[in-house]
């Protein structure tokens, strides 16, 4: 391993970590979710173009490359240099931009709980599979949100039990939500179009006032962009429910609004399958 360092146990620094299915997303909240916690570990930079995770740490790099194998994703240290006075990660001084952080996360948190509740109830009105499928997303991101910020300050092994319950949830959801798609396909229905047009736009407002709010940590924590991201790809998928309504309202068929219901099913339950897969207290 080119310039790995292991003998000092004390001191700043900066490992290079090549992560080659870091791909999305999920894989950047899953290596935060690994790391948060960690009593060495002082700053993440992922970069997804690259498949590469810069990572700030006090002593060996041993125990923080051993968790991000957990993760089965190929991580594997390139690099690790020595940052002699280097202050700009410590716990002091990042204190004031892990607050502000923090307030971001539980707005966005709030949101995305408030927009699970009501599309929810619009989608049981609306018969709309896509509709219940965009709350469930909004619920599996409220989750991780409300998992990330539970989990601060707890020992590892508690933040395997929280990443674990988190997991559980929404992989019950997603299974219950693909389940009632087949009943819908098997026994039929009749979505709203208007009403589902009308909700899945609220949410895209909804999904745009929390790029609003994460805009300006974009480029921070990897725990805020991946969230800047996820929530671009929300409102992505609630355009997608308000195309299926569209199709819905054309063709007078139930099957655009199955599709998309059962496609963000499949996809929240895969976010399910990779949060399962953590072994945070293995590590710890």
């Amino acid at each position: 391993m080119n310039g790995m360092i292991e003998a000092h146990s004390q001191g700043q620094w900066l490992t290079r970590f090549s992560v080659p299915k870091m791909d999305c997303p999920s894989e950047e909240r899953l290596i935060r979710l690994a790391l948060d916690g960690h009593p060495d570990v002082l700053s993440i930079r992922c970069y997804l173009d690259a498949q590469e995770v810069h990572i700030g740490h006090h002593g060996p790099v041993a125990d923080v490359a051993a968790r991000l194998e957990t993760l089965a994703l190929g991580a594997r240290p390139v690099e690790t240099l020595w940052q002699a006075g280097a202050d700009a990660g410590s716990p002091g001084s990042a204190g004031a931009q892990d607050a502000a952080e923090r307030r971001v996360l539980v707005w966005v948190l709030g949101i995305n709980l408030a927009m699970f509740l009501i599309e929810s109830v619009a989608g049981l009105f609306a018969q709309s599979s896509g509709l219940m499928a965009d709350a469930l997303d909004m619920l599996a991101d409220a989750a991780v949100y409300g998992m990330a910020l539970w989990a601060v300050g707890q020992g590892a092994s508690a933040q395997g039990r929280i990443a674990r319950a988190a997991g559980l949830l929404q992989a019950a959801l997603a299974v219950g939500l693909l389940l009632d798609v087949a009943r819908r396909l098997v026994f039929g229905s009749n979505p709203e179009a208007p009403l589902m047009i009308g909700v899945a736009l609220l949410a895209l407002v909804a999904n745009v006032a929390c790029l609003g709010l994460l805009a300006r940590h974009r480029d921070g924590g990897v725990h805020l962009r991946a969230s800047w991201i996820f929530s671009s790809s929300d409102a992505l998928a609630n355009l997608g429910v308000v195309v299926a309504a569209g199709l819905v309202l054309w063709t007078g068929s139930n099957l655009p609004d199955l599709a998309v219901g059962a496609l963000i099913g499949v996809l929240v339950l895969e976010g399910a399958r990779r949060i399962l897969r953590l072994r945070v207290d293995r590590a710890g």
